[in-house]
């Protein structure tokens, strides 16, 4: 579908009035005319301004609107709206609720920080519309505290646990120390990939809590160092843990045999970091833009959009589950999907995912989004042929096994 045949519409209100005016490559911003068709309307509702902002941003708004181009066409208009939460849960449930009550937004997507995810997740479910998590990493999406209006598309602290924790304690790193980001998902990663460690035989020596967005670890480092761990768990993400793998190197800890696991490491940390400093770095992803043929695919389409730049997992996943998500609305009707959130879900799971970033996978019935599991090392600066050749494809675990069981999940959708 060419752009004059959608209208992409980004509010131009305020954050708290509901959304923030963007400019993108390749988006039509402002009114546009007169609409016969029926609206469907999508909110993107990430960090534009703050310590996720690499991960989500302008970057996984442009991924909602190639989902859009590349679904084609179909007898309704799509409307985008696009918010800044700021990292903090009172904004984002604010904005969820604007745009759903005031606005009419049938789904909401992006959404990096856990706690904010899981209050607007709670906001999706009181009203009945479709939530489509994908940068949030709290497993509790799709455990104790699933919904049947959400979607958890592309990864959780279980499977990043389960992936890097699991692959660095065969390689012989049996005592960790972890520095964790102080609010739901440091504290969901740390507990998952602790439960990894302890059943693999290893042993954990401390923990240190840090404010998110913090500026200064060296403190939380030392303790760290001085623990005499093996291997020092980063349970942080985006800027945080850029400046941790940063200001361990200033100190010397990545050269004094200590190994720094990043539990969660996007594209753009390794971006920002630079190969000579990331060299090495063991992460677990499940999208890589130089994959396969068709992730270089999607990623040429998109980059008229985004310029130098490369999208990272998170972002992927604004892609992929918008898509699927226009898939079910087309297949069940308009007018029946902006009925009921958890009835479009439903239509969701019941059908099987196929998409350029992931691939072939599926939904489960506790929200789960089914895809592979990459393990990867990051290149050194000999290694890598040109911009954004970052990663060294190690090993990759099947949808079925890459992912918590259901049983234990906890979810209470789940029947035994």
């Amino acid at each position: 579908m060419t752009q004059s045949g959608l209208m992409r519409r980004i509010g131009r209100r305020g954050v708290l009035g509901g959304a923030a005016a963007l400019s993108l490559p390749g988006v039509l911003a402002g009114r546009a005319r007169a609409q016969t068709k029926p609206v469907l309307r999508i909110g993107v509702l990430g960090d534009q301004s703050g310590v996720y902002r690499d991960l989500s941003g302008p970057v996984a708004v442009a991924c909602v609107h190639q989902a859009i181009e590349d679904f084609g066409s179909h007898d309704f208009d799509v409307e985008v709206l696009v918010g800044d939460h700021q990292n903090k849960p009172d904004i984002g449930t604010s904005i969820a609720r604007e745009w759903i009550d005031q606005r009419g937004v049938d789904m909401i997507s992006d959404c990096p920080n856990s706690a904010v995810a899981l209050a607007v997740a709670g906001v999706c479910h009181e009203k009945d519309r479709v939530f489509l998590n994908s940068p949030a990493a709290t497993a509790d999406l799709t455990g104790a505290q699933c919904a049947p209006t959400t979607v958890a598309w592309t990864m959780d602290t279980w499977m990043l646990a389960h992936s890097t924790g699991g692959a660095l304690v065969k390689a012989g790193g049996d005592t960790w120390f972890f520095i964790t980001a102080d609010y739901a998902f440091g504290h969901a990663l740390e507990r998952d990939t602790g439960a990894f460690v302890t059943k693999a035989g290893g042993k954990i020596l401390g923990e240190v809590k840090a404010p998110l967005a913090t500026s200064d670890f060296s403190s939380f480092l030392l303790q760290a160092q001085s623990s005499g761990a093996k291997v020092i768990g980063l349970c942080n993400a985006g800027a945080d843990t850029v400046n941790s793998i940063k200001q361990a190197g200033e100190f010397g800890i990545t050269t004094s045999g200590v190994k720094l696991a990043g539990l969660l490491v996007f594209i753009s940390d390794i971006h920002a970091l630079g190969l000579q400093t990331a060299r090495g770095l063991v992460l677990s992803n499940t999208f890589y833009w130089d994959f396969n043929d068709s992730t270089r695919a999607f990623s040429k389409r998109l980059q008229p959009k985004i310029g130098d730049r490369r999208a990272g997992m998170g972002q992927a996943g604004c892609y992929g589950a918008t898509l699927h998500y226009l898939k079910a609305v087309t297949s069940m009707g308009l007018a029946d999907a902006k009925k009921s959130g958890a009835a479009t879900v439903a239509k969701m799971k019941s059908m099987p995912t196929q998409d350029d970033a992931f691939g072939a996978g599926s939904i489960r019935e506790d929200g789960r989004a089914l895809h592979p599991v990459y393990l990867f090392e990051v290149k050194t600066p000999a290694e890598s042929k040109g911009p954004w050749d970052y990663y060294k494809h190690i090993a990759t675990t099947p949808p079925e096994e890459g992912f918590r069981p259901l049983a234990e999940g906890h979810c209470p959708m789940v029947k035994s």
